[in-house]
């Protein structure tokens, strides 16, 4: 796993302005990728930011980055904690919600929607997607609105522009720890 691939893959959630991103990467040794995520959290978990390996199949990687303040605001959501509850999450702990999260990823055949609660989407949207079985959307972008269309799109752009400038700086400066930014509380 590169510098650039999460530059690539999670500029919002290392600007700051987004809780997490999602992306698979080829995963030829578990043991070298497992090396690779701890060493780069060295610099990250001081900046509030964590890298985790959420599954690993058939040579792929399903690695999560997030905020963990900024996901235990979110899980706090009073729809969120209901979505979690709903589906026998333990609410009440950040960090046995992600374990679940991973277990379910690992164990289960169908895809745990909530995971979107775990990236900062809104919990409306997120309750949409499972209740209307991902159809109905009123708009797609970087996930299915089912609530206030207006701010999603804004939000859209906004995790578009912010990916662009920190390509560009990347490319540019060909420094991966100025672009991560320092959670402020």
């Amino acid at each position: 796993m590169s510098e650039e691939m999460l530059v690539n893959q999670c500029s919002p959630t290392m600007a700051g302005i987004k809780t997490g991103n999602l992306f698979s990467c080829s995963e030829n040794s578990k043991a070298e990728l497992n090396r690779s995520l701890r060493h780069f959290n060295e610099s990250l978990v001081p900046k509030g930011v964590r890298l985790l390996p959420l599954k690993y199949e058939n040579g792929r990687a399903l690695i999560y980055m997030y905020r963990p303040d900024k996901l235990k605001t979110d899980l706090k959501n009073g729809l969120a904690a209901k979505i979690l509850r709903q589906k026998s999450y333990p609410s009440d702990n950040c960090e046995k919600c992600i374990a679940e999260l991973i277990k379910r990823l690992r164990t289960q055949k169908e895809f745990p929607h909530e995971i979107g609660l775990f990236l900062g989407y809104p919990a409306e949207d997120v309750d949409g997607f499972i209740k209307q079985k991902a159809k109905n959307a009123k708009c797609v972008g970087a996930w299915k609105v089912y609530g206030d269309e207006e701010k999603a799109k804004i939000k859209f752009e906004l995790y578009k522009k912010c990916t662009g400038v920190y390509k560009n700086a990347y490319k540019k400066f060909n420094s991966f720890d100025r672009l991560v930014v320092s959670f402020q509380k």
